[in-house]
Parts: C-alpha cells; structure tokens; sequence
C-alpha cells in the first residue's frame, strides 16, 4: 500500500504541507531563542555609603536613586537584578574580577576610565561641591586651609583638591561619611563631593543640616554612567535601552523627583 511505502521514505522526502509548517516553525524559534539570549540575571556592585544615590536603610537594604533607577531599566529590558555593596577601594577589581557584571556607585565617566572600562550612556549629571562648616568665612574651595580637605579616595573630588591646593591639602576617606563625621568635629576645613551626596548631608541629614553649608558654584560638570567589563557590549545596550525607554514615558524624572528634589 501507499502510506507503508511512505513510512519506508526518509523525512526530507516527504512532502507533507504539516510537515513544511512544522520545520519552518521550528527553525523560526531557534533563531528567536538564539538571538534573544541576553543575560537575564545581573548581578550589580554598588558603595552603598552615598545617600540619596545608594545607602543601606535600616533593615539594610541598599536603597537609593541609583538602585530605583537600575531597577526600572531592568523592568524595561526584562531582566533581573542584585545589588551588592562593596567598598569603594575594592570596587573596581571585584569587577575585572567578575565577581560582579557592572558598578553602579555615581561613578564618572573619564577619559582615563574609559581606556579600561565601558560605561551606559550618562544617567545622571553632577558636579563637585565644596561643603564647610556653618562658621566658615571660606567663599570657595581655595579659600580653605589650617586643615586638611576631606575626599573620596580616587574620586573626581580627590583630583580636584589636588589640582587645586596641592596632594598634602587632601584626605581621602573609603567612605564619605567617615568624611562627613570628622568634619562635623571640625577635623576638617572642608571637603569636596558629589553635589547629590553633599545635598543629602547638608540639606536632609538631621544631625548635620544645621552644622553644614555649601559654598561656590560647582567645580566640575561630571556624567555618571553603569560600567561593565571592556567588550560587554551585550550588557551595555541593554542598560542603554532601558534607560532610554524610562526617559521616554516619564519614569526617569519621578525617581529623580523623589531622591533628587
């Protein structure tokens, strides 16, 4: 019979139309499956020591612009995230490392930076400000002296005071509140942050608001950006992505509202 001399037939040489269907089907999901295959879990590094952008909150969460930020670009692209907080000296070799796959710790993009690293386009725009305590005569950085001018250790900070009153001028810190700390005891002139960060400290931090105040105009006009492993082109253009897409429906500007304003 004609159907058992079919059965004989290898598959290519049937001709069922269901047959056609079916392979076609399944060749088209193949390559959906293979080009879609983005990484789904990504794991973040952040110094959660820079209130509003990231700090831990009493049940020790990391919290933050930054982390609400990420978290509505990972909504965006459908992917999962993790944050994990690191400190700043150890940061930057956890990820050549890979323990981590990007730093998100309002980290700017540099020149210098980008010969090692590859950074999203910029999220968020700001500046170096110099904070003194409320007593200060000091109208502008330059201004300060008798005592040391508290940074962040390999900051844009750190570079400007150097550039600006010399290397012996500056102490670095690993972490800003340590900075905020010894400057609320008056161990410090002054000391050179992040605008966001010294906003946070001068403005809303009940212990130091009415200890605090910022003077000059910002010092520098800084992009912060995610970075990722040189090549994780992959990765990038998914941020990026995202990120466009919160800009587009209004997402962006209600996170920045509520850390920022």
């Amino acid at each position: 019979m004609r159907w058992r001399r079919l059965l004989r037939l290898p598959l290519v040489e049937l001709n069922f139309p269901i047959y056609k269907s079916s392979l076609f089907l399944l060749v088209a999901i193949v390559l959906l499956v293979s080009c879609t295959a983005l990484p789904k879990k990504v794991t973040i590094a952040t110094n959660a020591a820079f209130p509003p952008m990231e700090f831990l909150d009493e049940k020790q969460g990391v919290v933050g612009f930054e982390v609400d930020l990420i978290a509505a670009i990972a909504k965006a692209e459908g992917i999962e995230t993790t944050f994990k907080s690191v400190g700043w000296d150890k940061i930057f070799s956890g990820l050549d490392r890979s323990v981590y796959d990007a730093v998100v710790s309002s980290v700017a993009i540099t020149p210098l930076r980008q010969t090692t690293y590859d950074f999203s386009n910029s999220y968020f725009n700001a500046g170096q400000i110099t904070v003194v305590p409320l007593e200060s005569r000091a109208t502008e950085l330059t201004k300060l002296g008798g005592k040391p001018v508290g940074v962040l250790a390999g900051s844009a900070g750190a570079n400007t005071v150097e550039a600006a009153l010399g290397k012996a001028d500056g102490k670095a810190y690993d972490e800003i509140g340590l900075a905020f700390e010894d400057l609320f005891h008056r161990r410090l002139s002054g000391l050179v942050i992040d605008l966001p960060v010294a906003v946070q400290y001068v403005l809303r931090n009940e212990k130091y608001k009415d200890s605090f105040k910022m003077i000059g105009e910002p010092l520098t006009d800084e992009n912060y950006g995610v970075v990722v492993k040189k090549g994780n082109t992959e990765l990038l253009a998914l941020i990026n992505a995202g990120l466009e897409k919160i800009k587009a429906d209004g997402t962006y500007d209600k996170i920045k509202a509520q850390w920022l304003q």
